[in-house]
């Protein structure tokens, strides 16, 4: 899982962290979106077979789509793209903040924990899916 980047998320742990995700439109399709957000997020390519986990409504209203793959990442070598947005508010200046600010590996038991709410279902579907496979 990753850990947002920027000022509103230092300090944050437990229902802070979250899949990589982003937007897309109607040009791309949602594996291919979420591969290219995963590459922008995290610096890493990834490759293999993919399961879909499907959709969630989130409390924002967004809808994510995630799929979970084997792999392994050395995170120390993490590398996020960024964003600029006024900090602090209403001071007039614009800094510079990674959209991940880092990555790392949780058990499940840790990940429930740590994931935003609205994306803990993702982890139920997973478990499901992998007993499934047994």
């Amino acid at each position: 899982m990753v850990h947002p980047g920027g000022p509103f998320w230092s300090g944050k742990d437990l229902g802070a962290w979250s899949i990589p995700k982003g937007i897309f439109d109607d040009s791309e399709n949602a594996l291919d979106a979420a591969k290219r957000e995963f590459l922008e997020e995290t610096g890493f390519v990834v490759e293999g077979e993919f399961m879909e986990l499907g959709e969630l409504r989130q409390p924002s209203k967004k809808i994510i789509h995630a799929w979970s793959i084997e792999g392994d990442f050395d995170l120390s070598q993490l590398k996020s793209n960024t964003f600029k947005m006024e900090w602090p508010r209403n001071s007039g200046k614009i800094q510079e903040y990674p959209e991940v600010d880092r990555g790392a590996w949780f058990s499940l038991e840790i990940a429930q924990k740590k994931i935003f709410q609205g994306q803990r279902e993702f982890l139920a579907r997973l478990v499901n899916r992998l007993q499934s496979l047994i």
